[in-house]
């Protein structure tokens, strides 16, 4: 556990954000410094755009520093799978502090949880440190026991979301908001018994490039009795795309691994790809069909959480990636084991 005072490192380790929306990024410094009493350190690549053998070298000197407390990733990207193979593991695994961060990170989550180096899926700085309106309550809760308290925490849903964005290149992202609306909700399948287990997965538009690249992938058995986390991104990919990226994972033998799937309430429109609120629940409800169509195939059994708040949503809930959680479908909650 870390103390008020820790030093910990803000790195950029797939796109450089910092390098184009600096006041983003100095709002979600001051937030660590001024609401978490954590001293932010940057590196030679957080505020510009780099080789991924640079980013590498960057994310090595900071688990090498036995100052450097934990370690969290300004935003994802798209092309952190390149920077996989500049790692060597060793300062990693002799100092596994927690890393922090979602959607493109899952490479990075993978690649350290293939080394036995636990870490946690959410709270990507510039994206959750930097709204007018504050840091979220679920980002602040479960940002706290992962760095400072431990114990366990439930993951409770919430009544309202957000998923319309600012534009970061407008001043209006540090003073404005986006409208709230009514959560989808969760949609609980296969439940009837309480799965404990310890987690992987993470955004499935970057699980699914691992697979295909064949590196830092286990034997399936390696997976067995874990609980899923899948999520997908604002690329917004279309249920026929979720139905044959998991059904690759299928045949590879992975589904049935997982006796507990956590599915994060699905992102249903975008900056640049805006869709109207009335048609968005619709995609969701596609995705829902082409998630289950997938485990009817492979593991028909499973228990699967549809509207759970972490990924690419606001609120988001920070959960742990290789640690524990429990999904009780009896009495219908999700509880995170910190």
């Amino acid at each position: 556990m870390l103390t008020p005072g820790d030093r910990v490192a803000v790195l950029s380790p797939s796109y450089a954000a910092p390098a184009e929306f600096p006041a983003v990024h100095e709002r979600s410094l001051e937030r660590l410094r001024d609401e978490f009493g954590l001293a932010p350190v940057e590196f030679p690549t957080t505020r510009r755009h780099s080789t991924p053998r640079e980013r590498a070298a960057d994310l090595m000197a900071a688990y090498a520093d036995p100052a450097i407390r934990a370690v969290f990733a300004t935003i994802g990207g798209d092309d952190q799978i390149t920077v996989l193979p500049h790692l060597d593991p060793a300062p990693f695994v002799a100092d596994p502090k927690p890393f922090f961060g979602y959607s493109d990170n899952t490479n990075l989550l993978n690649w350290l949880w293939c080394h036995g180096v636990a870490g946690y899926h959410g709270m990507s700085t510039m994206v959750h440190l930097s709204r007018a309106s504050g840091v979220g309550p679920e980002v602040a809760a479960s940002l706290r026991a992962a760095l400072f308290t431990g114990g366990d925490l439930e993951i409770r849903p919430a009544a309202e979301f957000r998923e319309d964005e600012l534009n970061w290149g407008d001043p209006i992202a540090l003073t404005g908001s986006v409208p709230s609306l009514t959560s989808p909700g969760r949609v609980w399948h296969g439940a009837g018994r309480v799965v404990s287990g310890r987690t992987w997965g993470g955004c499935l538009e970057s699980l699914h490039p691992t697979l295909a690249v064949g590196r830092w992938v286990r034997p399936v058995a390696d997976y067995a009795g874990s609980i899923l986390l899948l999520e997908t991104s604002e690329e917004m990919p279309s249920a026929t795309a979720v139905f044959r990226m998991l059904r690759d994972f299928g045949e590879r033998g992975l589904l049935e691994q997982f006796p507990a799937v956590l599915v994060g309430t699905a992102k249903a429109t975008a900056l640049f790809q805006p869709r109207p609120v009335e048609e968005r629940q619709a995609y969701r409800d596609e995705q829902r069909e082409a998630v289950l169509k997938a485990f009817a195939a492979y593991h028909p059994e499973a228990m699967i959480v549809f509207g759970v708040d972490f990924g690419h949503t606001d609120p988001q809930w920070v959960l742990p990636y290789g640690g524990r959680m429990t999904v009780d479908g009896i009495a219908r909650t999700i509880t995170a084991h910190y």
